[in-house]
């Protein structure tokens, strides 16, 4: 075992801290902190794992400290009713602790992208920890039942027992995935970023769903309705005129980069994930965050003068 296999491990472990922890900051912390971890007890691994299964369980020790110290993060509508835009207040709760989005890669494959959506991770958020940790083990990454009693010092009967009870938790829950977008819904999505660049609210309201939703965490209010979504944009939403968008993909879902002009240059405001559901656009979620600008590698300040169709900074369009 090399520094070099402990390493080669680091993208899955993120992916696998962040479908526990629910932050792309936390999770790439725990995978540092399971690399180090890793390597300072090199001299510990005796092989009867497999050395995945060994660091995983020092990932999942790493994820369940962490659980234990916090509450379960969440989105705007675990939290509340929806408002309206009459009653609708920017609070932002002091204790909550919000789902950030991850960056995914287009090539990832399709498994990886439904099981990383926003709607799925934050289905996983409702449930134990430990069953959270077996769900994904069996679930998500499939691994045998006995190899996921070795990481937990379990048995298999218990870890099927936990998989049971955290699969119909999540019957309950709402759409655990989806699947991956077609053209036409590509161009969905180029039609949304053209509309909000003009800021033609008409042309944006035809574009979603009438039971649309738009959350803004960490703001806890949360809007329901095409109708209701339409008047924030002409109301405390309008001074998001003359945006401009860079196309990303977090979660595997598509999205945009949301910079807000600010004089004569336009500085990150939200990274913006938009939920497809057939022909339309069923949810807009900002997450207003700005340190996620650097966790989706873009600067926090574009300056490009004119707009062509969709923003793009070098190096990052799609």
């Amino acid at each position: 075992m090399t520094a070099e296999d402990i390493a080669e491990l680091r993208p899955e472990l993120v992916g696998y801290c962040y479908r526990m922890l629910g932050s792309a900051f936390e999770a790439d912390d725990a995978a540092q902190e399971t690399i180090i971890r890793a390597w300072r007890r090199e001299d510990s691994f005796e092989g009867r794992s497999s050395f995945r299964t060994w660091v995983y369980r020092i990932a999942t020790n790493v994820c369940l400290d962490l659980l234990r110290e916090r509450g379960r993060r969440a989105v705007p509508m675990d939290l509340g009713p929806s408002s309206t835009v009459a009653s609708f207040s920017p609070a932002e709760p002091p204790e909550q602790l919000w789902l950030t989005p991850l960056p995914t890669d287009p090539g990832d494959v399709v498994a990886d992208r439904e099981t990383i959506r926003l709607a799925f991770v934050a289905a996983l958020q409702h449930l134990p920890a430990r069953q959270r940790a077996v769900l994904i083990l069996r679930d998500v990454l499939a691994w045998p039942a006995a190899e996921v009693a070795v990481l937990l010092e379990a048995t298999t009967g218990a870890v099927n027992a936990m998989l049971l009870r955290a699969r119909a938790t999540l019957s309950t829950q709402e759409d655990a995935s989806e699947r991956p977008l077609s053209g036409d819904e590509r161009e969905l999505v180029a039609r949304y970023a053209d509309a909000f660049q003009r800021y033609d609210v008409d042309a944006l309201v035809k574009l979603l769903h009438e039971d649309a939703v738009q959350s803004m965490p960490p703001i806890a209010a949360w809007l329901r309705g095409a109708v209701e979504i339409g008047r924030f944009f002409t109301g405390p939403g309008a001074e998001c005129r003359d945006s401009r968008l860079v196309p990303i993909t977090g979660n595997g879902m598509p999205g945009h980069a949301h910079y807000r002009r600010a004089g004569d240059r336009w500085t990150a405001w939200s990274i913006q994930l938009l939920e497809i559901r057939g022909d339309r656009i069923a949810g807009l979620h900002n997450f207003l965050d700005t340190r996620l600008f650097a966790t989706f590698g873009l600067p926090t300040v574009y300056s490009a003068p004119a707009r062509t169709g969709t923003g793009h900074l070098p190096g990052r369009g799609r």
